[in-house]
């Protein structure tokens, strides 16, 4: 039998337990490659130990370098900061990849794959922020800073560029606005400029300032291979190549640092469907299954992809976002089936 692997398994709010549930059974009919151990976060996390970030969940990661997490809800007011940010800062995770393929039939376009590699730690995501005064009144005017490091334009335009060699890809599109933030997305564009004539015969590159990319995206997505961009660049281009294929339902993220790597479906905790049975766990299990082929389970990895990719095509117990009248044990089993 194939070693497990220890892993931190945190459900989620909404419906995270019930896709997690789905996911886990999925995962154990091909061997249970991971040895979870469960750990709780956002309202979950609050229930269990009055906060949305427990302790325990952190050493538990810090433990296992390795996490599959499920959508977290972070309270509204009282001071807390998005879950996911501490995460990402807590275990140095700074690089955000998100792959885009098409895999509904009959959408509105075709031929869609393209991964983004979004820069994770710095940008305007630090939310360094305040109140300045302006015309009397002391909150009259409000400021927010960003900053990029030349070491960390540099450390994901290289993971962009080896992610290509890796994988066959042909292309990386740089992604900035340096037409207008001369120095904050400048230095970004002339870093990745750098690395990428070290890889020059062997990837191809090009730059696109963003809006005119988020229309290109649109317009012509399957001229794009490989994206890497800056923090809120990639955040919002990230959720505009979702839509492409057709939603959120269908789009895996990783957040990959030096020494430990957090999976996850990017969709919301979606509270409106929670308890009914209706989500769709299949982003959460393509986030597993970029987390098997991060673990060198290669051959699993892609057998869970195509799995995924012929039960949407086929429509087998499809949920409702999908287009169907299943649910999530019925997506689940027809998976299962295929495997």
């Amino acid at each position: 039998m194939t070693r497990q692997i220890e892993a931190t398994l945190i459900p989620g709010d909404g419906i995270g337990p019930e896709i997690t549930k789905a996911v886990t059974a999925i995962l154990d009919h091909m061997g249970a490659p991971f040895k979870w151990d469960v750990q709780q976060a956002g309202m979950a996390g609050i229930d269990a130990a009055g906060v949305p970030l427990p302790q325990a969940t952190l050493d538990s990661i810090h433990r296992t370098k390795l996490a599959l997490k499920g959508p977290l809800t972070t309270p509204v007011g009282g001071g807390f900061k998005s879950i996911n940010l501490q995460l990402r800062q807590e275990f140095e995770l700074y690089a955000n990849v998100r792959p885009t393929k098409t895999i509904k039939k009959n959408g509105r376009f075709d031929g869609v794959d393209m991964v983004i590699f979004r820069e994770n730690l710095e940008g305007y995501y630090i939310a360094d922020e305040g109140y300045i005064e302006h015309n009397g009144d002391p909150e009259g005017k409000v400021y927010s800073t960003g900053y990029n490091t030349k070491a960390e334009a540099r450390r994901i335009a290289r993971a962009a560029f080896e992610y290509a060699v890796a994988n066959g890809r042909k292309k990386v599109s740089i992604v900035h606005k340096a037409n207008i933030l001369k120095l904050l997305s400048g230095m970004f564009l002339e870093e990745a400029r750098d690395v990428a004539k070290e890889y020059e015969g062997r990837v191809d590159y090009d730059e696109r300032i963003v809006d005119a990319c988020a229309m290109q995206m649109v317009m012509y997505p399957e001229a794009f291979d490989v994206i890497v961009t800056t923090n809120l660049f990639g955040d919002i281009l990230s959720d505009l190549a979702a839509g492409l294929i057709g939603g959120l339902g269908l789009a895996p993220g990783a957040n990959i640092g030096e020494d430990a790597a957090i999976f996850e479906a990017v969709h919301g905790s979606a509270p409106d469907i929670a308890g009914k049975g209706l989500a769709n766990p299949c982003a959460f299990l393509m986030a597993a299954g970029m987390m098997l082929e991060h673990v060198g389970r290669v051959e699993d990895a892609n057998r869970l992809r195509q799995a995924v990719i012929d039960t949407v095509q086929s429509g087998d117990g499809a949920t409702p976002d999908l287009g169907g009248t299943g649910n999530t044990s019925t997506l689940a089993d027809a998976i299962i089936s295929r495997l």
